[in-house]
């Protein structure tokens, strides 16, 4: 076994092992997202996943919402039709265990200043 293969597989398994910490931390950085987009008004595909959809409808308006967020330093994608069905436009938010508290309450300010900017929320 060439000893790049060695390292990689002892890694992995150290992640395997180290892995219900991160699976916590994911599903607790999702739940803090999904909850804080929520309260603010936001329409959100329900589930408990960490790719979180947060629904537009307006395929300009999604594209707009990514532009700005990004210029806020936060990056996500605006999905629209075809690759969504019609009317259904959104912003796609993937979450990841590495994302630490200030992360997410800089995204979620962000969320917030730009919907209420685009009359998303109030």
């Amino acid at each position: 076994m060439p000893p790049s293969v060695a390292v990689a597989s002892m890694k992995a398994l150290e992640l395997i092992d180290s892995g219900a910490e991160l699976r916590k931390r994911l599903h607790s950085n999702a739940g803090f997202m999904r909850e804080g987009l929520t309260k603010a008004g936001f329409t959100l595909k329900p589930g408990s996943h960490p790719i979180i959809p947060v629904m537009l409808g307006d395929a300009k308006l999604a594209s707009l919402m990514a532009d700005k967020l990004l210029q806020k330093g936060i990056y996500v994608i605006g999905f629209s039709y075809p690759v969504v069905p019609m009317g259904q436009a959104r912003i796609r938010m993937q979450l990841s265990a590495a994302h630490k508290p200030k992360h997410l309450a800089q995204a979620l300010a962000a969320f917030i200043s730009v919907g209420k900017e685009l009359s998303v929320i109030k």
